[in-house]
């Protein structure tokens, strides 16, 4: 394959908002975990949570698709100039020749079990969660075309942890065979109740931080990001990073 120009990247997580912040944590080795103070009971654990996304509301023309998973794609896109970037592929292109492949394994499903959990006596979701746009596998990349004014194809992927590396081949296809001139790649992911109740289900949740091939280990840590990079032709962007190729299989 040709190689693809990565012109635009930005990343927020548990370290922080933004690359600068995650290439300082890297570099002092600071980790992102916290003691869990997200589920809905009680769950011995540490998480990964983004600070700042409840303080993030969705602009009005967007409040349709308020949810903490959009708000984190919100505050994500914001993040190392990436929007401007967007525009200007937008401009140059037009937004219907962008694509947009977004990686999701949460979506909205947070506001989903919040909703279940305040259903009315006839068995309603409440009125402010009653918004069929946050209901959806499909709600985080639907949300995030609206935020980029963006009009060209537009999927998500669900499979599970492989999801938002799978949309750098998908976007690599599609500009390959002419479909589109760039596409906005990435993934979100929020912590809720049915990740971590349902990998503690599996018994794979640790009571303390993870520790990563370390002999000693007993489980995993659960966090959540968002993470977006723009792919173009490597002509677009002579002195930018290069995606040189991917692969995919089918094995578990």
């Amino acid at each position: 394959m040709p190689s693809l120009a990565v012109s635009a990247c930005t990343a927020t997580s548990a370290l922080g908002h933004g690359l600068d912040t995650h290439r300082q944590a890297l570099e002092q080795g600071r980790s992102g975990l916290r003691p869990n103070d997200i589920s809905q009971a009680p769950l011995p654990c540490w998480i990964g949570r983004v600070d700042g996304v409840e303080d993030e509301p969705l602009p009005a023309a967007l409040a349709d698709w308020d949810c903490r998973n959009n708000r984190l794609a919100w505050l994500g896109l914001r993040q190392d100039g990436f929007l401007d970037r967007v525009h200007a592929a937008r401009t140059r292109y037009g937004a219907d020749r962008i694509a947009l492949l977004l990686g999701t394994s949460t979506a909205s499903i947070g506001a989903t079990e919040e909703g279940y959990r305040r259903l009315d006596a006839s068995g309603h979701l409440p009125d402010d969660l009653r918004r069929r746009a946050i209901h959806s596998p499909h709600s985080l990349t639907d949300f995030v075309a609206a935020a980029l004014a963006l009009e060209g194809p537009c999927l998500t992927v669900s499979t599970a942890c492989s999801s938002s590396a799978k949309v750098f081949a998908s976007a690599e296809r599609m500009i390959r065979l002419g479909l589109v001139d760039a596409a906005v790649v990435g993934g979100v992911d929020t912590l809720c109740d049915s990740v971590l109740f349902g990998f503690s289900s599996l018994e794979l949740i640790s009571a303390e931080p993870c520790r990563p091939f370390d002999e000693t280990r007993n489980g995993i840590s659960i966090g959540e990001a968002a993470g977006f990079a723009l792919l173009e032709r490597a002509d677009a962007a002579p002195q930018a990073p290069r995606l040189l190729g991917w692969g995919e299989s089918s094995d578990a």
